[in-house]
């Protein structure tokens, strides 16, 4: 039986949690039950409300976590690099083209080798290209309609910083394996455990902020000597978090329980 006290939540990612009722993400409002909707109009804040609700809660002046900027930004590459550009946040430089005409500038700005990205909707790594030759080039463009280009940068490894609340909660180095270009685990990169810079953490911890995004796994990459911002990650995976001995379920109950986020 759920418990007043509980929070309210409607994605599943607070499933575990004690303290945390997860109601589901209904396609439709009057799918929920009577009590089910009163909750949920009741709630001070509604957690993870799904991109479905966060906007509706938002208008209405109901407060979420996360917040409907972060679902506004989740997984949509051209927003994040217009934000990052607007906020003079350190990116690397991305470009956008648009259909054949636009394409044909391409290397008015770039050339080879040079990195191809799906858009929107890629994560986890998959649509992402190392473009080194027309060949790949055409490969690429298969996949996609809008070009998203960005500046190749010789690198082995990442760092993923995982902020939530505005508190750097993880952070942990990945590792491309021997002769792959990217470094993301779901595609058979390596959690490293050599210390995470302090600059890194800060300049996730700056990002999160400016962008205002209280709960995402910013991508940093380090290239002679300086920091880049690659991404922000809304739906970030837990596997760093294991590696680590860290308990999400438990660190989400506790800060939700002591009123944090």
């Amino acid at each position: 039986m759920a418990s007043p006290e509980q929070a309210v939540a409607l994605e599943g990612r607070l499933r575990g949690c004690r303290n945390v009722l997860t109601l589901g993400v209904r396609p439709n409002f009057g799918d929920y039950t009577a009590a089910e909707a009163d909750r949920i109009r009741q709630a001070e804040t509604i957690y993870y409300p799904s991109a479905l609700y966060a906007h509706l809660f938002a208008a209405m002046g109901k407060r979420t976590f996360p917040s409907w900027h972060s679902y506004t930004f989740a997984q949509d590459k051209i927003r994040q690099s217009a934000l990052f550009t607007l906020l003079g946040i350190s990116h690397p430089r991305t470009r956008v083209f648009y259909g054949k005409r636009q394409m044909g500038t391409l290397f008015d700005y770039f050339q080879f080798p040079f990195v191809g990205k799906i858009p929107r909707g890629s994560a986890r790594g998959r649509g992402v290209w190392l473009i080194r030759n027309p060949q790949e080039l055409t490969d690429y463009t298969r996949h996609t309609r809008i070009a998203y280009i960005q500046e190749f940068m010789p690198i082995d490894r990442d760092i993923r910083v995982v902020v939530i609340g505005g508190e750097v909660v993880h952070a942990y180095w990945r590792i491309a394996t021997q002769g792959e270009f990217c470094s993301n685990l779901a595609m058979g990169g390596t959690i490293g455990r050599d210390p995470v810079p302090e600059a890194a953490t800060c300049l996730a911890r700056h990002v999160a902020t400016a962008c205002r995004w209280d709960d995402v796994g910013i991508d940093i990459c380090i290239h002679q000597g300086r920091c880049y911002v690659l991404e922000g990650n809304m739906k970030y995976g837990l596997e760093g978090f294991a590696h680590a001995g860290i308990d999400y379920t438990q660190l989400m109950e506790r800060r939700i329980g002591h009123g944090t986020l």
